[in-house]
């Protein structure tokens, strides 16, 4: 017991040192993970190993809820769960690919429960029995670690929270429609003018960089119709800058960051505000650019959250799709290679 519990507190310490040092890792998740997982480990052996109920429960609390999750969250369930999200979603936003991924996932699921009832195994040829068994379940679960890591970093930046010493806050754009500031642009403008009014009124106000170029579709430059959205709500258009050249969000980050090191020499605080379901790969875009920035997100509708969540972890595969490729790769060839020696050996 005391082993577990030196060995809990050490993942503890690690973990704080990895998360304190800088929120913006996908390592996060995972060390939080390992350290959960030992702490649970933990409560189990000492309430299992005492006659005390109060600590009886307190193990058994853990695992009721993980058979509540199970139970609740199974792959049927959550397929059904799926595609009711992607109903409503389709009802309330415009029918494309972007709002169906909720519905192709949970596609994605039931053809995972029908393979599981099937068993491809009896219709496939031999030499592919490796592959579909032991290969597929390894893929299988180095992404679902993978996913399991990313939320819980997802998580964990939530409870960001910078210092009201901010010079910048930068303003992330999401499109216009018809021209006009849409309800989630909205929300990301709101969060950065509260922001303002909170650090004026204890400390000095910031200037915020609105951030967005001009679409197709589009008659003015995202930034200019941000900056007039926040004019209109109060904001001192002198505290206010544009940024009209990006079209993604590492451009955001990039450009932004031009305007304010050309201003302060690189000598300045600044904060980023988004969607809090962009917020996480945000914060990565704004590593990469150079910037120390931490993000605040606003809220999302929770029917549009799971389908964007989607599309983030999406991207974040994307932004690593050579470690993917190559984790993939090794795990095929060594079951491709396992195999053509079992052939030569027998």
């Amino acid at each position: 017991m005391v082993i577990i519990g030196i060995t809990t507190l050490i993942l503890l310490f690690i973990f704080l040192l990895f998360y304190l040092t800088d929120p913006r890792r996908l390592i996060n998740g995972f060390l939080f993970n390992v350290f959960f997982c030992s702490f649970l480990i933990f409560c189990g052996y000492v309430g299992f190993s005492t006659d005390i109920m109060i600590f009886k429960l307190i193990a058994l609390i853990p695992t009721m809820i993980f058979l509540l999750f199970i139970s609740v969250f199974g792959l049927a369930a959550l397929a059904i769960g799926l595609f009711l999200n992607g109903r409503v979603l389709m009802k309330k936003e415009s029918r494309r690919l972007a709002n169906s991924l909720t519905f192709i996932l949970g596609i994605f699921l039931l053809l995972i429960i029908i393979f599981r009832l099937v068993n491809l195994k009896h219709f496939l040829p031999d030499f592919t029995a490796p592959l579909y068994s032991s290969a597929y379940f390894l893929l299988m679960i180095y992404f679902f670690l993978h996913v399991t890591n990313f939320l819980t970093a997802y998580f964990l930046y939530q409870f960001n929270r910078p210092k009201y010493n901010q010079d910048f806050i930068i303003v992330l754009g999401s499109g216009l429609i018809n021209d006009e500031v849409p309800p989630l642009l909205a929300s990301r403008i709101n969060k950065a003018i509260d922001f303002y009014w909170k650090q004026a009124a204890v400390a000095f106000p910031p200037i915020i960089i609105f951030s967005g170029g001009q679409g197709a579709d589009e008659n003015l430059p995202e930034a200019e119709a941000m900056q007039k959205y926040a004019v209109e709500k109060g904001i001192p258009i002198e505290h206010t800058l544009t940024e009209t050249c990006s079209v993604n969000t590492f451009q955001n980050m990039l450009y932004s960051k031009q305007i304010m090191d050309s201003m302060k020499e690189g000598n300045y605080n600044s904060i980023f505000t988004t969607n809090n379901f962009h917020l996480f790969r945000a914060s990565l875009y704004a590593k990469k650019a150079g910037l120390k920035s931490q993000g605040i997100g606003s809220k999302t509708v929770f029917y549009y959250w799971l389908n964007a969540m989607i599309r983030e972890y999406i991207a974040i595969v994307a932004m690593h799709r050579k470690r993917h490729i190559v984790v993939a790769g090794i795990i095929l060839g060594f079951f491709i290679l396992f195999y053509l020696l079992s052939v030569i050996i027998s």
